[in-house]
């Protein structure tokens, strides 16, 4: 993806060396510097970067002014100017100052991974609310360190870290830039409450909702689209859809069940960025069922579980109900296959696979039934017909003079919160 230049007709593609700091702190808390410094790579090449090489530094505690200390920069320095690098890209968030010192002794352009993270989603959104959202995240973030954006800001050519807000408002005062950061979480409450409201007409029309959650580049999109005939941009890179997308899906037995794409998770996804989304990643915790989709293909696809297990903790979604989809088998060793999790709970899959989307049909519709029930509905009402098929699965259909024999299963969360307008018409056994 080339960048077109703000004061020139010519276009040119960030050359970019990455650099990665491993401290002390890093080790305890259990995140895979190496994963970490995969995905920086593919973030890097996702926003158009040309990768030249990779910079690694092992450090107690991060240097107050160079970050990685100042014999290292040095040697990055020698790096750069021998691959002819125009930026330097951090897999840990610097702050204001060390941003300057950086490039005061590097005369390259520095970028870290929130940064790049950002200017990736700023590319993606599409809807006002993920705009809004990454507009509000990049000005959170830039508010504490407009005064190490010098170089960043006068650099003919903008691209990667230059995308989203502008280089206008970012040269602005920090009074104005919380001027408008409290305009877009105006802006962004507005969304909310329509959010809230769909929700709501969701919960009273007796709608089931499914959740597709997992690690972006999982096949979360591909899969909805398989499904359900989604209309949504499917390719093989990090984030390549942002704005979740709920579409109907149709169960064996005619339910039907709302399926919502949502936002793909990554080791390290920059606290502004989840408190932005926050309202989009709870759709997960208005969902009956939780499909965690899963690259069964990936050399870190442990790990890679293990990071989206704990943003459903922080979320509070962790106790819902949960089938992990172990996703991409046909791009799988056999010998990856036979490490592959089995049992209650786990299914492999490839979504293209018309088979397995059956049994992954099956397996839903399962998950979410109850017990059988069988109901005498009066053939005058045909809005409670209609609820039953909304909420359950219709096994049988009889008539008996003017009434109708509905044999159900029933969700029992459904049942709970509709039961009450059916329970006269229930059947004794």
């Amino acid at each position: 993806m080339a960048i077109t230049t703000h004061d020139t007709e010519t276009e040119f593609q960030d050359r970019a060396i990455l650099v990665s700091l491993v401290t002390d702190k890093i080790k305890r808390t259990g995140i895979d510097p190496e994963l970490s410094l995969q995905e920086l790579v593919q973030l890097a090449e996702t926003a158009g970067v040309e990768v030249l090489d990779v910079l690694r530094q092992n450090k107690a505690t991060p240097d107050s002014k160079w970050f990685i200390g100042k014999g290292k920069v040095e040697e990055l320095r020698m790096i750069a100017d021998g691959l002819g690098a125009t930026t330097a890209i951090f897999d840990q968030e610097l702050s204001g100052a060390q941003v300057r010192n950086l490039e005061e002794a590097l005369d390259l352009k520095i970028i870290d991974r929130t940064q790049l993270i950002l200017d990736i989603f700023a590319g993606r959104a599409k809807t006002r609310e993920g705009i809004i959202q990454v507009e509000l995240a990049q000005m959170s973030y830039l508010l504490p360190r407009l005064s190490g954006q010098g170089k960043n800001l006068s650099r003919l050519g903008g691209g990667v870290g230059t995308r989203g807000p502008g280089e206008t408002k970012l040269e602005t005062d920090r009074r104005h830039i919380r001027d408008q950061i409290v305009e877009l979480k105006r802006l962004l409450d507005e969304v909310v409450k329509t959010r809230e409201l769909h929700r709501e007409r969701r919960r009273k029309s007796g709608a089931v909702q499914v959740a597709l959650v997992g690690y972006t580049n999982a096949g979360k999109s591909t899969l909805l689209k398989q499904l359900t005939n989604a209309d949504v941009y499917i390719e093989n890179q990090l984030f390549a859809t942002l704005d979740p997308t709920s579409r109907v899906l149709q169960l064996p037995g005619g339910k039907e069940v709302v399926l919502t794409d949502t936002v793909g998770f990554i080791q390290n996804l920059p606290h502004d960025l989840v408190a932005s989304f926050r309202a989009t990643l709870e759709e997960v915790n208005e969902a009956d069922l939780v499909l965690h989709v899963v690259d069964s293909s990936s050399p870190m696809r442990q790990e890679q579980m293990d990071v989206v297990q704990s943003i459903l903790q922080d979320l509070g979604a962790a106790s819902k109900p949960q089938i992990v989809l172990f996703n991409k088998i046909d791009l799988c060793q056999p010998e990856q296959l036979e490490m592959l999790p089995t049992g209650t709970g786990y299914l492999k899959i490839s979504a293209y696979n018309p088979e397995d989307l059956t049994r992954l049909t099956g397996i839903i519709s399962d998950e979410l039934a109850g017990e059988t029930l069988v109901f005498r509905i009066p053939g005058d009402r045909g809005d409670l017909s209609a609820l039953l098929y909304r909420v359950g699965e219709i096994l049988e259909q009889n008539f008996d003079e003017n009434d109708v024999l509905y044999s159900v299963r029933l969700n029992k969360e459904d049942y709970e919160k509709w039961g009450y307008k059916l329970v006269d018409f229930v059947e004794p056994n």
